[in-house]
C-alpha cells in the first residue's frame, strides 16, 4: 500500500466503513466505465463547489494551457465562435456548434478563407456587446509573445501574417505600437477583418478544420479598454454566464458568480444552472474523497475537477455509497511507443512489426492499475476522436502473441536476441507498466534494456545525441480539438518535425515525403467524417509499417456529492467534468 493510500485509509476509516456497512462495497473492477451518473435536473440556482489540486497558473484566455483549465474558462467565462457541444456521449460531445457565431463558419473553395457572423445579443459583464473588434483584438494578442505566453500558438501557425527569415511571424502583437511593427500590424488586420458582424479569416494554408480550431480559448474576444496585458494573469472579465468575484487567490481559488447581463437565448452552449461556483484550489484528493464522502454541507454539492490519482481508484470505486456520484472518463491522452528509424534494428519494418506483435497492452494497464487508470489501445486517436478505430494492424490482440513475433523475427533473418534500448519517463507507475511488457518482448526474441528518463523528459529525448542511443522511445499525446489532424501531423509529419536541432515531437525520427503529402492533402477535404476517416487510414498504415506502438488511452476518476445533477465527464475536452450544464439539487 502507497502512502497516499495509507493516508486515505486512515483519513476515511470512520466514513468508509459506516458506507460499507450501510451500503456494503463493490469489488467490481471489471465494470464499464462511466462517462455520466446521477439523476438529471434542469432546476437553476444553488451554489456547485469545485475541489481542485491546482494550480491554476492563470485565467487570461490566450495565456491557459493546461486543459482542465481550458474547459473550465470556455464553459464559465470565455466565450468562443465555435464550440463543441455538451452531452453524454462522444458523438454528442464531438458535435460542432456556433457559440459567438451564429454557425459552424463558411470557408472558400480551397479553405484558405473563413467568415463567421456575429449572434446578437452576446454582452460582456458591463452589458456592452462582444464585437468582431473583440475577437480581432483578442486574437492579436498571441502575437504578442513577450507578454503573452504560454497558451496555444495555432494562430501564429494559421494566420496569413507574413514570417521572417527565422520563422518568427513579422507581427509582434498590439502592445507594440511602434513604426516597426506598423507593417506586422497592417498584415494582421488583413489577415483577421471586421466588416460589420461579420469577422473574415485569411489563412496562410489550407485548413478545412479551422472552425474547430477556433474552440480553443485562444481564440476567445478581449476587450481592450478592459485587457491588463503583462498583469492580467487572473484579471477576468467575462462574456460568459459567470464572472469573478472579487479577486483570484492563487493557491486558494474565488468564487464565480451570474453575469448579469449574459442570457440564455444567446448561448447555445451553456445552461449555467448554478447561481454560484465556489472553486476551491490547493485541495488534496485525498481531501476531496473525505468532503464528498461524508456528503454534508458543501462537501453534498461538491465536484472534484482534479482526478483521482490511481493509488486512489481501488478504495473509490469500492465504495458502493460513490456508485452513482463517480464519473471515470477516458481523457483522450494516449501512451504509446516510437520505434527510432534511424537505428539499425528498427530500420527494419520486420523488427518493428514484431515488436508490436509482442507488446502486451493488458499488462501494461494492469501495471498501471487497472481498467479504471485506463484502456489498451492499439491507436494514438483517443477513442472520442471522430477519426478513432479498433483496427488490430498486426492482428496480435491486446496480449500481444510473442509466438508470432518471434516467426516474423526468425522470417526477416535477424540475429536474435535482438538487443534494443528502451527510454521512458521515469516513475514508479512507469517503471512497474514498462516492466510488465518485458517478458513479452523476451518472449519473442528482444533483449530490452529499460533506460529511465527522470528530469525533463520530453525536453532530454527530443536531444539528437539520443539518436543514436536509444531505439524505442516511450511518449504520450493529446488532440488539441477533436480532429486527428492534431494528432498524426504533429508526430509523424517529419516536414515540420526534424531539423538539426532536433526531432520535434517525431521522436522516432520517421520521414516519408509520401505520407508527408498524404498528410497534407487530407487538410482540403471538405466534408467532416470524409475527412477523419481518411486520418484514419492514414494511422492504419502507420501502425501496419510499425512506425508506433499504440499501449492505453488513460481514464480519469472524478467524485462529487449527493447533491450534484447532471455530472457527466467530456471526452472531447480531455475527460474533464462537464460543467456547461452541471446543476445543484435544492
Amino acid at each position: 500500500m502507497t502512502a497516499l493510500r495509507r493516508r486515505l485509509a486512515v483519513t476515511l476509516a470512520g466514513v468508509t466503513v459506516a458506507a460499507a456497512a450501510l451500503a456494503g462495497c463493490s469489488g467490481d473492477d471489471d465494470a464499464a466505465p462511466k462517462t455520466t451518473a446521477g439523476e438529471r435536473s434542469t432546476r437553476a440556482g444553488g451554489t456547485l463547489t469545485t475541489l481542485s489540486l491546482g494550480p491554476v497558473l492563470t485565467w487570461d484566455p490566450q495565456r491557459i494551457a493546461t486543459r482542465d483549465d481550458m474547459a473550465f474558462a470556455v464553459r464559465i467565462f470565455a466565450r468562443t465562435l465555435t464550440a463543441y457541444a455538451p452531452g453524454t456521449s462522444a458523438d454528442e460531445q464531438s458535435r460542432l456548434v456556433g457559440d459567438l457565431a451564429t454557425d459552424t463558419g463558411t470557408p472558400n473553395d480551397d479553405f484558405t478563407q473563413w467568415r463567421f457572423t456575429l449572434r446578437e445579443g452576446a454582452k460582456w459583464q458591463d452589458g456592452t456587446s462582444v464585437t468582431c473588434a473583440d475577437l480581432a483584438y483578442g486574437i492579436s494578442r498571441t502575437f504578442a509573445t513577450a507578454v503573452i505566453s504560454g497558451g496555444s500558438t495555432d494562430a501564429l501557425a494559421v494566420l496569413d501574417v507574413p514570417r521572417g527569415l527565422d520563422g518568427s511571424s513579422t507581427y509582434r502583437g498590439p502592445y507594440d505600437t511602434s513604426k516597426a511593427n506598423a507593417a506586422g500590424q497592417q498584415a494582421f488586420s488583413k489577415a483577421v477583418s471586421c466588416t460589420g458582424s461579420t469577422i473574415t479569416f485569411h489563412l496562410s494554408a489550407p485548413t478545412a478544420d479551422f472552425n474547430e480550431m477556433l474552440t480553443l480559448p485562444a481564440f476567445s474576444p478581449i476587450k481592450k479598454a478592459k485587457d491588463k496585458g503583462k498583469d492580467g494573469t487572473y484579471a477576468v472579465f467575462s462574456a460568459g454566464p459567470y464572472t469573478l468575484e472579487g479577486d483570484w487567490k492563487p493557491a486558494h481559488g474565488g468564487t464565480w458568480v451570474r453575469n448579469p447581463h449574459w442570457e440564455a437565448k444567446s448561448d447555445p452552449v451553456r445552461s449555467a444552472y448554478p447561481d454560484r461556483i465556489d472553486f476551491r484550489e490547493g485541495v488534496q484528493p485525498q481531501s476531496v474523497a473525505q468532503s464528498v464522502i461524508e456528503d454534508r454541507d458543501s462537501g453534498a454539492t461538491s465536484v472534484a475537477l482534479t482526478s483521482a490519482p490511481p493509488s486512489l481508484h481501488q478504495e473509490l470505486t469500492g465504495i458502493l455509497a460513490l456508485k452513482d456520484r463517480t464519473l471515470n472518463p477516458a481523457t483522450g491522452v494516449v501512451d504509446y511507443l516510437v520505434p527510432n528509424v534511424s537505428r539499425a534494428p528498427m530500420k527494419n519494418e520486420h523488427v518493428r512489426v514484431a515488436l508490436a506483435t509482442a507488446t502486451n497492452r493488458l499488462a501494461y494497464v494492469t501495471a498501471l492499475g487497472g481498467p479504471s487508470t485506463g484502456d489498451p489501445t492499439f491507436s494514438v486517436l483517443a477513442s472520442a476522436l471522430p477519426a478513432a478505430h479498433t483496427d488490430d494492424p498486426v492482428g496480435a490482440g491486446l496480449r500481444g502473441d510473442p509466438v508470432a513475433a518471434r516467426a516474423i523475427l526468425t522470417k526477416a533473418k535477424v540475429s536474435l536476441p535482438v538487443k534494443i534500448t528502451v527510454a521512458y519517463r521515469s516513475s514508479e507507475a512507469a517503471t512497474k507498466a514498462m516492466a510488465g511488457l518485458v517478458a513479452g518482448w523476451r518472449e519473442a526474441g528482444f533483449a530490452p534494456t529499460l533506460r529511465p528518463i527522470a528530469d525533463n523528459y520530453f525536453t532530454a529525448i527530443s536531444d539528437p545525441a539520443l539518436k543514436s542511443q536509444v531505439d524505442v522511445f516511450w511518449s504520450n499525446w493529446s488532440a488539441a480539438w477533436a480532429s486527428a489532424s492534431t494528432v498524426l501531423p504533429p508526430l509523424f509529419d517529419s516536414s515540420i518535425n526534424l531539423t538539426a536541432a532536433g526531432p520535434g515531437r517525431d521522436y522516432g525520427w520517421y520521414a516519408d515525403d509520401l505520407m508527408n503529402s498524404r498528410m497534407s492533402k487530407i487538410s482540403r477535404i471538405a466534408d467532416r467524417a470524409e475527412r477523419e476517416q481518411a486520418w484514419s487510414a492514414v494511422d492504419i498504415a502507420l501502425l501496419q509499417q510499425g512506425i508506433y506502438i499504440g499501449l492505453s488511452e488513460r481514464r480519469g476518476l472524478y467524485v462529487a456529492g449527493s447533491g450534484v445533477r447532471n455530472l457527466a465527464g467530456n471526452e472531447v475536452l480531455g475527460g474533464v467534468v462537464e460543467l456547461a450544464d452541471i446543476a445543484v439539487a435544492p
